[in-house]
Parts: structure tokens; sequence; C-alpha cells
């Protein structure tokens, strides 16, 4: 994978559910474009997709189609390397 934001736990201590959630959450907070201007990019207040982006915050979600555009928008493909490498994948870049 490019570069981890977070090194996944090895102890098992954290569910991997919740290391997508925070490497979502990471996309935008160490993003070169800013969180805000990611948001405008998604057509959603900053305020609503921090909710969506917290890993902490259960009762807000993201969904899949908002965290591509995510993807596209911040140019950190981590979260889909992540749930690739959990199924076993690994991703290549197709030619342009």
């Amino acid at each position: 994978m490019s570069g981890l934001l977070y090194p996944f736990p090895v102890n098992g201590s954290v569910e991997p559910g919740f290391y997508l959630k925070e490497l979502v959450h990471a996309c935008v907070c160490n993003s070169r474009v800013p969180a805000k201007v990611v948001a405008d990019g998604l057509k959603k207040k900053y305020s609503t997709l921090m909710r969506e982006v917290n890993p902490y915050d259960e009762s807000a979600k993201l969904g899949i189609d908002t965290c591509l555009e995510l993807m596209r928008i911040t140019g950190n493909i981590e979260p889909l390397e992540f749930m690739a490498q959990q199924l076993g994948y690994s991703l290549i870049k197709a030619q342009d």
C-alpha cells in the first residue's frame, strides 16, 4: 500500500472496519485539498462531512458513493487499497 497514514494494529485490538473509518477520516483531514473544499466538491456541508468521516460518530454514516468521490477529490485511494487487501486483492492502476 502507498504509505499508510495509521499502521494497522497487529494485536487485533481494533476492528478492521474502525481502521477503514480512520483511513477515510485521514483522507479528508490530511489531504492537500482543504476539508471545506472536499465538502463543497461532495455538495455537503463541512460539518456534515466531518460527522460522516468521524470514526467515533456511530450515528452518521458515509455512503460508498460519497467515499468514491472523496477519493477522487483528494487523490487518496488508501481506503480502496485497504479494502482490496482485506479481501486478498491488490490494485494495479489502469493505463490511461
